[in-house]
């Protein structure tokens, strides 16, 4: 792949990679713990999660990243206590990227593992509880095992809408190469220059030979998830 694409592309692609992974796998614990509250909480405030881990569906991309951008920004609130406290800057860094990815990756996460969740019969949980197992012991051994094939699909369909996000990242972190320039970026600043448009397909190719093979690995996953969970 290095020899087929130019040195450019290939930095975008790795960026994209990068981006979505840590985008993917820091957002999944929160998505987890979100899954569980909205399949199985009874608590005051549970709609008004649902609306906000949803709210990323129905906004503008742009919108997101503009909200972003007020509040994880330099002179934002929560991005100048990062900076002060941290030295931690997310504005037009690749870091930025993965926090406007996950956002936007977020409700597809949540929402597939909330229907795997919801899929569990409570009944086996009990009667794991009635033996005297406690709610983690349950969840470990019951709970989390049936549905781990959902947990794999939120990763994936995350990883996949994190690979193919734009609206809110450049808005949050611009376009700037080596930098922030994911391949949906890069794709958009090639098309913008004359002679650009060789360089757009290959990058059109790559994005879909990776989503294409990010499906097939789930598939397989959840597959051989669901074989062992049968045979034992």
């Amino acid at each position: 792949m290095t020899g087929w694409l130019g040195p450019e592309e290939w930095q975008a692609v790795a960026l994209s990679l990068k981006v979505s992974f840590w985008a993917t796998l820091v957002s999944l614990p929160f998505g987890l713990v979100c899954a569980l509250a909205l399949a199985r909480g009874r608590f005051f405030g549970r709609d008004l999660l649902n609306w906000l881990v949803h709210l990323p569906l129905v906004l503008p991309p742009v919108v997101t990243g503009y909200l972003l951008l007020l509040g994880f920004g330099r002179q934002g609130p929560i991005g100048s206590g990062l900076d002060t406290l941290f030295g931690i800057t997310l504005a037009f860094q690749w870091t930025g990227a993965a926090l406007a990815a996950a956002i936007m990756a977020f409700p597809l996460m949540v929402r597939a593992m909330r229907l795997a969740i919801e899929a569990v019969d409570p009944k086996l949980e009990e009667a794991a509880a009635t033996l005297g197992a406690s709610r983690i012991k349950v969840f470990s051994t019951v709970t989390l095992p049936l549905i781990l094939p959902g947990i794999i699909a939120g990763a994936v369909l995350a990883f996949a809408k994190a690979m193919g996000e734009f609206g809110a990242t450049i808005t949050f972190v611009s376009n700037i190469p080596g930098e922030t320039r994911t391949v949906p970026s890069a794709i958009y600043a090639f098309l913008q220059v004359p002679g650009g448009e060789t360089s757009a397909i290959r990058l059109v190719i790559v994005a879909v030979a990776i989503a294409i093979g990010a499906l097939i690995l789930s598939e397989w996953l959840s597959r051989r998830v669901a074989q062992r969970i049968a045979g034992s």
